[in-house]
């Protein structure tokens, strides 16, 4: 094959023109020059084919030999379109064949996908700059926490040493030490108040079991039927009390347990972002003396004057939560009060009734306090929920 392509490279380096005379020798040395870079495109293109293969959508057949002219070239493409035509199957244009149409009927370059390379690199430049938009925005965000958090920590030390000052209101901190110390003896209430609602289900539980024993055995003794009888009797009457007990004091635990760990929590969570604000305001304010005893030249002034806006958002903010504190302090004693005597008076009447055997003052006592107990089995799932 490179023999029959040397052949034909050799015919077409000796022209001859319409009269049969051959050229001249500036003309020769030009045919000649062009076909040794003819040859080394086709020696590149034979190569390309032993390696990949013949591409058929590329090859083209050349018409009226080897010197004709570009005029003689048909693409196979073009017959492929044709034949797909013929077929009634629609063609969509290709981008390569209206660049040649267009070169060729005005004189425009034309780059085949350069206008889908444009949209793809507009697309993506724009989600680089939004990516770089969120980037910078982090950014700042991480920059001012980390400004932040560094005054503050020096605020901190500073107080612990004793070496800077702290804004402190006296009376507040004061309502504020009893409400902790209130919560810590709450808590001790609720936790014995838990215990004894978990020995006193126990007893009850042994007591029903005690009755049933009871029960059984007089049945079996026919000689101390009534005994036994008698002790089931007061034994069943006693689980019966004491599960109207175990309600009313079951009642008073979930109430403590709402103040201690919902009312009181809520307060104090509050009051702990009071104290993060009053440590962010002298930390701010610290910075703001700092900067004020310093020399007052342009720079600084600028400095000083966003200082000065930060002290003042952050006083805001602080006398703002100072607000939301004393006023939850205050519903927070009204409602404690309120729940306190309400929930103490029950367990009062309730432990009274029981252990002094009156059943109708016990039953009068949950009604005065709207508690409905829960029938017995109430707890225990039904045989649709086991399934």
């Amino acid at each position: 094959m490179a023999d029959s392509m040397m052949s034909k490279a050799a015919t077409m380096e000796i022209p001859i023109n319409s009269n049969g005379d051959s050229r001249t020798l500036a003309e020769d040395d030009t045919l000649e020059q062009a076909a040794k870079i003819q040859w080394s495109l086709r020696e590149k293109d034979l190569q390309q084919v032993m390696v990949s293969g013949p591409n058929l959508n590329e090859t083209s057949i050349v018409s009226g030999g080897y010197g004709g002219t570009a005029e003689g070239i048909i693409p196979t493409s073009s017959i492929k379109d044709l034949r797909m035509k013929s077929r009634g199957v629609r063609i969509a244009p290709s981008q390569t064949g209206a660049c040649q149409i267009a070169s060729q009927s005005e004189d425009i370059p034309c780059i085949p996908g350069s206008n889908m390379h444009h949209t793809n690199s507009s697309s993506s430049i724009t989600a680089d700059e939004a990516s770089r938009g969120v980037a910078v925005e982090k950014f700042d965000i991480m920059k001012k926490w980390g400004l932040n958090t560094y005054k503050c920590t020096k605020q901190m030390i500073s107080e612990r040493f004793g070496r800077g000052s702290r804004t402190v209101d006296l009376e507040l901190e004061a309502q504020i030490e009893v409400l902790r110390e209130t919560k810590r003896k709450y808590e001790i209430v609720l936790n014995l108040a838990r215990a004894l609602t978990n020995h006193f289900y126990s007893m009850v539980q042994t007591q029903n079991t005690l009755g049933d024993t009871f029960a059984d055995l007089s049945q079996k003794s026919p000689e101390l039927r009534d005994e036994f009888g008698y002790n089931a009797e007061t034994q069943k009457l006693l689980c019966k009390n004491g599960e109207t007990l175990l309600g009313a004091i079951n009642y008073f635990v979930s109430s403590i347990n709402t103040l201690v760990n919902k009312t009181m929590e809520d307060t104090l969570l509050t009051i702990k972002m009071y104290e993060n604000a009053r440590l962010e305001f002298d930390a701010y304010r610290a910075d703001l003396e700092e900067m004020s005893i310093g020399p007052r030249d342009a720079v600084t002034m600028a400095r000083i004057e966003a200082a000065q806006q930060q002290y003042q958002i952050h006083k805001d903010k602080y006398e703002r939560l100072r607000s939301d504190v004393t006023i939850k302090l205050k519903f927070l004693e009204e409602n404690k009060v309120k729940v306190m005597h309400k929930q103490l008076l029950l367990f009062h009447n309730a432990i009274s009734a029981y252990f002094a055997g009156n059943q109708q003052q016990l039953e009068q006592t949950l009604k005065q306090f709207n508690i409905k107990l829960k029938p017995p089995g109430a707890d225990k799932p039904s045989w649709l929920e086991e399934q």
